[in-house]
């Protein structure tokens, strides 16, 4: 007779702070300060940094590198290329409103604890009016994350122009978060069904975040506890996600992962942290 074993609780987690209404209301940071400390932090760890200006009206500040003000704000893009392992590329602050994945990126940039042969690009505030404002939104009111298909804004030409000048990836991973979700969760684009990274990163979660276990998240039927894996047809939806755009130039696997923005800051980042962490580890052994 086989005895089972009874499956482990779940570890404790830090409660809900139910303070989301109709929206984002929950910490906010310095985005031109969190900013400057990751391009000093990547700087030190030898990334390649190519800057843009966004400016209001016009991109007259273009030489204006290092600063930030009411007319002037910095799309930057962090690359380290060339080496012969797998290509991860890794983005966060598309969404003013989601400061998790930027700290995420920082404490992940200042570590340096990628597997040695990884070549990285990093796009730590796509959306730096955004942030700055604390809005989902830039500033003329765009969802930049529904302008990929057809871009109307600066912030996604710039992005897009800096993409076309580098080879596809392997992996894409992109930085969310999520105020209306019961926990952590992530949505999973896989058409070729490549081995997926999908369980790992959330094992890898469970650990310090609750996942959000619901039948339905975000509108969608979840796969899984915390999965959500969409049967799409990027060629019939015209506002493009991120996500979308990288899909259908070239980078075969997406993840976007959403931390619960009703929980602590530090503890959203460091899901988020641990879930890059898990996914480039796995594909640099799978590739």
């Amino acid at each position: 007779m086989i005895t089972m074993e009874p499956a482990p609780n779940p570890p404790p987690h830090p409660a809900r702070l139910g303070v989301n209404r109709a929206g984002y209301r929950g910490e906010r940071i310095d985005a031109a300060s969190l900013l400057k400390e990751i391009r000093l932090l990547a700087s030190r760890h030898r990334f390649t940094e190519h800057v843009s200006a966004v400016g209001v009206h016009e991109l007259v500040f273009l030489s204006r590198l290092g600063r930030s003000g009411p007319r002037c704000h910095e799309l930057v893009f962090l690359s380290r290329l060339g080496r012969p392992g797998p290509r991860c590329y890794l983005s966060a602050g598309i969404h003013g409103d989601e400061p998790a994945g930027r700290v995420a990126l920082r404490d992940l940039i200042r570590d340096n604890a990628w597997p040695d042969d990884l070549n990285l690009g990093i796009c730590p505030c796509l959306n730096p009016q955004g942030c700055e404002l604390g809005t989902r939104e830039n500033a003329e009111g765009l969802d930049l994350n529904r302008d990929y298909r057809v871009p109307r804004s600066t912030e996604v030409r710039l992005h897009l122009e800096w993409l076309a000048s580098l080879p596809p990836w392997d992996v894409s991973i992109c930085l969310h978060e999520d105020w209306e979700s019961h926990g952590f969760y992530l949505y999973e684009l896989n058409p070729g069904n490549l081995p997926s990274l999908a369980e790992p990163i959330l094992e890898s979660v469970r650990a310090v975040c609750p996942i959000d276990r619901s039948p339905w998240i975000d509108g969608k039927e979840s796969t899984a506890p915390g999965l959500i894996r969409p049967t799409i047809d990027p060629t019939q939806r015209p506002d493009w996600p991120e996500s979308f755009w990288l899909l259908q130039n070239g980078c075969p696997k997406g993840y976007t992962l959403e931390a619960p923005s009703d929980w602590p800051l530090p503890v959203r980042a460091k899901a988020l942290q641990h879930a890059v962490q898990t996914a480039v580890q796995c594909q640099a052994l799978r590739a």
